[in-house]
Parts: structure tokens; sequence; C-alpha cells
């Protein structure tokens, strides 16, 4: 008689295992969030990188935020449970998607890229009212919100700033 050797599994019958590597793959960005100091500003790198390969379409961009903001909660969550602890520093696809939402519907060049980028970590790091709540939420929606309500922050700020400056120079 053959024995079978049992795999642990959660609810979902996904083996546990992979399902925690699959999250921790997604949750740092591909290891992007193992860098040795300031994960957060690497992952907004990646952001940056991640906006420059979707390229210019509002479709495209649309879509990539709204799915990776749902890779991101699940994914977030799975390694806050992994961890054992709340909003694991490697965890920086938050940040991906802040950097998306920070530059979306906003065509600019790389002067205009770099304004957004240092506008993003500002908004990060600061996180005024209400991103400061949002930290408060369950589970890896309150990973993501904070970083997506930063985002917007920096949208917003980035416009303003667009716009005073055409305003200077025209």
């Amino acid at each position: 008689m053959k024995t079978r050797a049992v795999i642990r599994t959660d609810d979902n019958q996904t083996p546990i295992r992979l399902r925690s590597r699959l999250a921790l793959a997604v949750a740092t960005v591909g290891g992007v969030g193992y860098a040795p100091f300031a994960p957060g500003t690497f992952g907004s790198a990646a952001g940056l990188l991640v906006w420059w390969l979707l390229g210019p379409s509002a479709i495209v961009q649309g879509i990539a935020i709204a799915a990776i903001l749902g890779a991101g909660v699940w994914s977030a969550g799975v390694c806050e449970r992994h961890c054992g602890r709340t909003d694991p520093g490697h965890v920086v696809v938050d940040e991906v998607v802040g950097m998306l939402i920070t530059l979306f519907l906003i065509p600019v060049g790389w002067a205009g890229v770099f304004g957004a980028f240092l506008l993003f970590r500002l908004a990060d790091v600061i996180k005024p009212y209400p991103a400061n709540r949002f930290e408060s939420l369950h589970g890896g929606l309150g990973v993501m919100a904070d970083d997506c309500m930063a985002g917007v922050y920096a949208n917003l700020a980035l416009r303003i700033l667009l716009a005073l400056g055409n305003r200077v120079i025209g």
C-alpha cells in the first residue's frame, strides 16, 4: 500500500507554502522590497518602471492600477499573516500602485516623473489625513489604502504644480 504525502492546505485548498511564496513575490515586487535600505523608495522606483512599461494609455494604466491593487491587497494580507506583523517593511507593492496613481492621466516628461516621485515619497512618509487613518484598515487593504491615498495627494499636487508652471511660463 502506497502512502501519499499530505500537503497542508488552507480553506481554499491551495498549498500554503506555494501561496506564501507567490504572495511574497507579488508583495515584494519580485524581491525589490528586500533592498538593504529604504525599501519603499526602491518600491516607488519599481513603480516608475511599471508606469514606463505600461505606456501612455489611460485604459491600460487604469486596468493595471486595479489589477495591482487587487493583487496587493491579497498578497500583503498573506504576508502579514506569514510574518506575524502589520505592514511588513519588505512589502512594496503598495508603493508601485501609489506611483501609478500619482502619474495617472498626467502627461509628463522625465522632469515631471522625477517631481511625481518626490511628491509621492513625501506624501507616503507624511501620510496626511485621511491616509494615516487608512493604515488601520484590516489586513492587506490597510497596507494598500494609505499608499493609494498618498498617490491621490501626489497626483493633485503634481497637477497644481504643472498648472502653476504653465501659468508662469505661458
